[in-house]
Formats: structure tokens, sequence, C-alpha cells
């Protein structure tokens, strides 16, 4: 006799709970910062603060990944027109000399002061927060999913990050970075086979570690426009 599968509960949205007590607790407004890019092989690390104002949160904010890209896109717009937003980009050349982590944290520290106001506390999607952060943080995994203000800074952070890989998929048309925006696909390894890498690839990540060593030595690195 068979057992009848037991249904999932349904996955919590994104609020503002978390936001509220921090207020309070430390009497001024709050950002959540994201990072989106981590784990591509080619292209920077975009991350982004987004602090919401209470009586203006857009409808439908939840982690970017979980979106469609049309979704993203006008709810990018929605958190431009009603917050105070700021975004770093973390350039290949920083990822390769510092790691991708550094990057992401730096980037971190980096889009807290280009908000130019004072803030109470920052929530921060993941579980590590930047040394000598400048103001009261918390650490949260799956923060995304959580809260509203990183759901947004998860919207910005992404919606970003995928317009300037498309922006570059034009100049290296090779690697189709206008649909799989650096990660590492089939289609994007296959690519890097038959051409190599360019500047934009992360060396410092192992996928392109390889490849380089595969190259004969001397060869030159593609070019824009080469198609």
């Amino acid at each position: 006799m068979g057992f009848a599968a037991r249904a999932l509960p349904p996955k919590p949205e994104p609020c503002f709970d978390l936001e509220a007590a921090l207020m309070e607790q430390y009497e001024g407004p709050v950002a959540g910062i994201d990072e989106a890019g981590r784990g591509p092989w080619a292209g920077p690390v975009v991350v982004a603060a987004v602090i919401l104002d209470p009586d203006r949160i857009p409808e439908g904010l939840n982690d970017s990944k979980l979106m469609t890209p049309d979704a993203r896109e006008d709810r990018y717009q929605a958190i431009m027109a009603t917050s105070i937003v700021s975004v770093v980009i973390g350039p290949v050349r920083r990822i390769d000399r510092d790691n991708i982590l550094q990057a992401s944290l730096w980037g971190m520290r980096a889009a807290y002061r280009r908000l130019g106001v004072p803030i109470g506390a920052a929530l921060i999607d993941g579980n590590i927060i930047p040394r000598r952060f400048p103001c009261q943080a918390r650490a949260i995994v799956g923060g995304d999913g959580l809260s509203l203000s990183v759901a947004a800074a998860s919207i910005v952070a992404k919606v970003t990050r995928d317009r300037l890989m498309v922006k570059l998929s034009r100049r290296y048309r090779r690697y189709a970075w206008d649909s799989n925006k650096g990660y590492g696909t089939p289609e994007h390894a296959a690519a890097i086979k038959k051409h190599g890498v360019c500047t934009h690839h992360r060396r410092s990540f192992s996928p392109i570690e390889r490849a380089l060593r595969l190259l004969e030595s001397g060869t030159q690195l593609p070019t824009p426009d080469e198609d």
C-alpha cells in the first residue's frame, strides 16, 4: 500500500519585519545589501545596497533568482523610483587580485559608503559581515528570501550585472554572454575551448586557469568584434 506524498509548506515571502526591528533598535534606516555574480567565469561581481521607503515599498519583491527577467526589470524600475540605491562594480582585475570573496566584501563596504546617508544598520545576504564595516550589520543566510530590503538589493544587483553582460556580449559574441551571463554553461565552455579566453574572463577561477594552460604560448587574446 502506497503512501500519499506530503505537500511541502509554501516558501515564505520576504517581509519588512527585520528592518522594522533594527530601525527601532538603532534609530535609523536600514539598508539591504546583496551581490550578483560570484560564480560566473567571466565579468564583474556587482553589489547593491538599497534603503526602502517604508511608506512606498514596491510590491512583488523577492529573491531575484526566483523571478523572471521581465519581473526583475519591472521591479528594478520600481525600486529605483522609490528607494535610495547604490551600486558598485567589482571588476575582473580586482577579483583576480583579491579573490571573489574579498572582492564581494569590498563591494559591500563601498556600496554602503556610496549610499551617502547615515543609516542605523545593514542587513547583508550571506554568513559574513565584512571587516571594518562602517555601521551595525547583521548577516542573514538566504536574506534575499527573508528581507524585502535584501531582496530589493538582489534585484538591483542582478539586473545591473545582466545588463553589463549583455552589453559585453555585443563585443565578444563568441561566448554568448547575452544568454549565459558569463556562467560556466556547456556553451560557454565550448566557446573557450575553441576560441580561448579574453580579458573579461576570471583567470583566478580554476576552469579558466585550466584553459589558459592548454593554450599555446604567446596565443593572442580574442579582441572585440572578432566574429
